[in-house]
């Protein structure tokens, strides 16, 4: 959480990603995948940091995570996937977040999946994830809970049907929360930027 913070909704550390030292992009690519809690509140801000450094930096990692949530290529997000776990396993920050990072970076496409099609065939799924369709079924019940998705599993047609999906009054007042901290940090550092312009032009007496 707090690598998250620093980073992304600091403005001193954010700019200092931009203009100095983009590869942390990276680092705080795999904080925001592996943090279940946080991961849907941040990750359009990441997203947004992603594309606007795309043209200094660009890893495995990154690029997942715009074929994912920008380009919607799921054959791509996949391919990005097998280089990702090769990123982290050579990179020694990173290796210990291999398991966690590749568990959700799989539920994350699956979500993305179940979002965009309304309804999916469960033999589909099954065929993708290698399973019987029971057990595919099973799998799709318990990743329905675990994300907390508007669905249904309909056993007679073999499908699975989305319900469409909206933010709850209290993931609204989350974000709407966070961007009034960003606005107020933003704020300070404009007040003691100017403060310190005035002492410096200030004459002595």
């Amino acid at each position: 959480d707090l690598i998250i913070d620093l980073f992304l909704y600091q403005k001193q550390y954010l700019n200092a990603i931009q203009t100095t030292c983009p590869w942390i992009l990276r680092y705080l690519s795999t904080a925001v995948v592996t943090n279940k809690t946080l991961r849907r509140n941040v990750m359009k801000d990441l997203i947004k940091v992603i594309q606007e450094e795309s043209y200094t930096f660009r890893d495995p990692i990154t690029s997942f995570i715009e074929d994912l949530y920008v380009n919607f290529d799921f054959d791509g997000a996949q391919s990005k996937l097998r280089d990702c776990e090769n990123v982290l396993i050579n990179d020694f920050f990173l290796v210990a977040c291999l398991e966690d990072f590749m568990e959700n970076s799989r539920m994350m496409i699956f979500e993305t999946f179940c979002r965009i099609h309304e309804c999916i065939t469960i033999s589909m799924l099954a065929d993708k994830l290698s399973m019987s369709t029971d057990d595919a079924e099973k799998w799709i019940v318990n990743l329905i809970r675990n994300a907390k998705l508007d669905a249904k599993i309909d056993s007679k047609q073999g499908t699975v049907v989305m319900g469409v999906e909206t933010n709850s009054p209290y993931q609204q007042l989350v974000e709407k929360t966070k961007m009034l901290s960003i606005r107020s940090q933003e704020l300070k550092s404009s007040i003691e930027k100017k403060k310190k312009s005035l002492n410096w032009a200030a004459p002595d007496f």
